[in-house]
């Protein structure tokens, strides 16, 4: 099973459709904004928000959309990076509500081998998340670090494709 991609795997506009989907439910905005400390009523406080919002219901926090489809794009995009560099752009386009479903894609702008060390490249990414009806509710770009293929093995002879994997007490 894949899990991320090296360098060399990646081509300018290609196109990975993340899978599955997720449904958010109000239990997992409530939890999200209680961890991070955003307790705006627009997202815990479903009076207000169907007296005194344009909504007439809860609004998912955004920080939890984009983290969904961050999380979602790992396995396509990130799943062997070296390092996270940037988020270029964030833009929240539409709401998502509770009981939504969220599906991202992933489109490749750019690849560039990196100027200081030869075993790595840098990624441009662009990821799109999308409700249940086709709606885009969230777009950003990002640069992802990776290994270059053949060169991601360390000195130690560990399996890059499972670095942490043990190995096993008796066979």
């Amino acid at each position: 099973m894949r899990f991320g991609r090296y360098y060399e795997e990646f081509e300018v506009g290609d196109v990975y459709r993340h899978w599955p989907g997720k449904t958010v439910t109000e239990a997992d905005d409530h939890l999200f904004c209680l961890l991070t400390m955003n307790h705006h009523p627009l997202h815990l406080d479903a009076h207000y928000a169907r007296t005194a919002t344009e909504f007439g219901r809860n609004v998912v926090v955004g920080n939890y959309v984009y983290s969904l489809l961050l999380g979602m794009s790992v396995a396509d995009v990130s799943g062997k990076a070296i390092a996270n560099l940037e988020v270029e752009s964030l833009r929240h386009v539409a709401p998502t509500f509770h009981g939504d479903t969220i599906y991202g894609e992933t489109t490749v702008l750019d690849k560039r081998e990196s100027g200081s060390k030869p075993d790595r490249g840098v990624v441009a990414v662009e990821t799109r998340g999308y409700n249940q009806d086709g709606t885009l509710v969230c777009v950003f770009r990002r640069k992802v670090m990776v290994p270059k293929q053949g060169l991601a093995a360390g000195a130690d002879g560990r399996d890059p494709e499972r670095p942490s994997f043990p190995e096993p007490a008796s066979r």
